[in-house]
């Protein structure tokens, strides 16, 4: 049997653990498709076409993984095409500010608050919230810096 099939069946696997944990099936199969090629960046079409699905079905997948901080976009020499890699630390960045929807979530939280007042029952709640993503954000730094240390600075390709 040749290694390609094994392959593509642990990305499989991986995307359905990861959709069981609740990322949602095409943003699953599209990390995984980032996850395990071999090339430095892939297109639309080139996912596409390894997961044999329609174009269109990746580009919501791309934009969630890139709005995520999983994904960015790359430029090409001489290609026309949206060119997209995995982030060098993409695991980290995942937990950074760099991360749209951790800081939308700190923002609504905020905003949340100052329409509801501290003292309400929802603003209690909203001010745990907030107080909960500014609390991981601001942890996050040291974290990142220990994880460099110890993993060598080594970030990946």
């Amino acid at each position: 049997m040749s290694a390609a099939p094994d392959r593509r069946q642990t990305a499989e696997q991986l995307a359905l653990v990861l959709t069981d944990g609740g990322m949602q099936r095409m943003t699953a199969r599209v990390l995984t498709a980032f996850l395990f090629t071999e090339q430095p960046t892939l297109t639309q079409g080139e996912v596409a076409e390894e997961l044999g699905v329609s174009a269109g079905s990746v580009s919501g997948a791309i934009r969630m993984l890139t709005t995520v901080g999983l994904l960015e976009r790359v430029p090409v020499a001489g290609s026309r095409r949206d060119h997209h890699r995995l982030r060098k630390d993409a695991w980290a960045t995942l937990f950074t500010k760099q991360n749209h929807v951790i800081e939308a979530m700190l923002s609504a939280a905020r905003t949340g608050l100052e329409a509801t007042g501290e003292d309400s029952v929802a603003g209690q709640r909203l001010k745990r919230m907030h107080d909960f993503y500014a609390f991981i954000l601001g942890e996050i730094p040291d974290l990142l810096d220990r994880w460099h240390r110890e993993s060598g600075g080594a970030q990946g390709r």
